[in-house]
């Protein structure tokens, strides 16, 4: 279990029930993906130090990664795998607060590395570790996926490096957004149809472009990754709550709106949380009804998703031990999540979200 150190927690470390009638699963051949990884880390040394290596690891990638994709070829699982730790990298530049990472810093930067995914050795971006991973990771991407899984996971890039940058805008101008707006907007900065990409290549998933896009699909995704997003906002609360001002997260955004401790926020935080879960299995139920094997499998993978995303938090020292509060990470430190077969607010009506509510239009009356 979790001891305190250094200041105390705003939210307690105990979290509420997960309400998710999913169970989590692994990939069998994590264990040689892992040690893949980390070759491949050692190998192009994206890490300056050994501290610096220690924290990198702690994000569990490998794990994150063999979970949401618990099936699949491994060649796709292992890049993925590659994606996430360098992902995790870049992203801890861009929350790191120094001067560095202003909004036009990071705008500069996300412009680049949208182009680089397209366009294999641009050299856009400066020299470094970092890039020359990037290098092979792009030549990597291209041999494994066809031209529309490269579009699509453009795409996802693209939300990452969106989401970042609206992000920081908001830090830069000393706001805490309001509650539409992050929900919104907030959430592009998770990634999901970055990962959902990997997710689909793995295992063969191939849907054709009027299903994948069709409005009722593409809100059953986005609802998926808003509850995955809802979630690490919970678990990553502790790593981030030293920072001023005060973290982006649904937590904070609500206690900001309400005027009220963040303590206080998180019931309601989860209660909407658990409202999108429940209008995602409406949703995912009503397109299950006479789907074909390939939208099966897809409705499946997001559910993979959710609940992968769960066990992984659950054991990721980035979470359970965190950088504010410990000199190293702590392998074996874990939230012990309770899991729910039942929602904290049963109501089926949209919320008062109306960045969100175009998804409740997608069910049949």
């Amino acid at each position: 279990m979790i001891t305190e150190h250094g200041h105390a927690s705003r939210i307690g470390w105990q979290l509420p029930a997960f309400f998710c009638p999913f169970a989590p699963s692994r990939h069998p051949k994590a264990a040689e993906i892992e040690q893949r990884a980390l070759e491949w880390i050692d190998a192009f040394g994206i890490y300056p130090d050994a501290t610096e290596r220690a924290w990198g690891l702690a994000t569990h990638s490998a794990d994150f990664s063999c979970r949401i994709i618990p099936d699949g070829d491994v060649d796709h699982v292992l890049t993925f795998t590659l994606w996430n730790y360098w992902a995790n990298a870049v992203d801890d530049w861009q929350d790191s607060g120094a001067a560095a990472t202003d909004t036009a810093a990071i705008t500069d930067h996300g412009a680049r590395l949208a182009r680089a995914l397209e366009m294999p050795g641009c050299a856009l971006l400066p020299p470094g570790p970092l890039t020359s991973a990037l290098d092979d990771l792009v030549q990597r991407t291209h041999a494994l996926l066809t031209p529309f899984q490269l579009r699509r996971f453009a795409e996802g890039a693209r939300d990452w490096l969106i989401g970042a940058g609206w992000r920081t805008a908001q830090a830069e101008r000393g706001r805490m957004p309001g509650l539409s707006d992050y929900a919104g907007l907030g959430v592009l900065a998770n990634g999901t149809r970055f990962s959902l990409t990997w997710a689909d290549a793995a295992n063969g998933i191939d849907l054709p472009p009027n299903t994948l896009y069709a409005a009722p699909v593409q809100a059953v995704t986005d609802a998926a990754g808003w509850i995955v997003a809802a979630d690490n906002d919970l678990f990553s609360y502790n790593k981030d709550d030293d920072q001023e001002p005060w973290e982006q997260n649904l937590v904070n955004v609500l206690a900001h709106e309400r005027g009220c401790a963040p303590g206080e926020a998180v019931t309601e935080a989860v209660a909407l949380r658990d409202r999108v879960m429940t209008l995602f299995l409406r949703l995912r139920a009503q397109l299950a009804r006479g789907a074909d094997e390939e939208l099966r499998r897809y409705l499946d993978s997001l559910q993979d998703y959710i609940a992968g995303s769960i066990a992984w938090q659950n054991l990721a020292p980035r979470y359970a031990s965190p950088r504010n509060r410990n000199a190293r990470p702590v392998e074996g430190a874990t939230f012990d999540v309770v899991w729910s077969n039942s929602p904290s607010d049963p109501s089926t009506e949209p919320p008062a979200v109306p960045s969100l509510n175009w998804w409740w239009q997608q069910l049949e009356q």
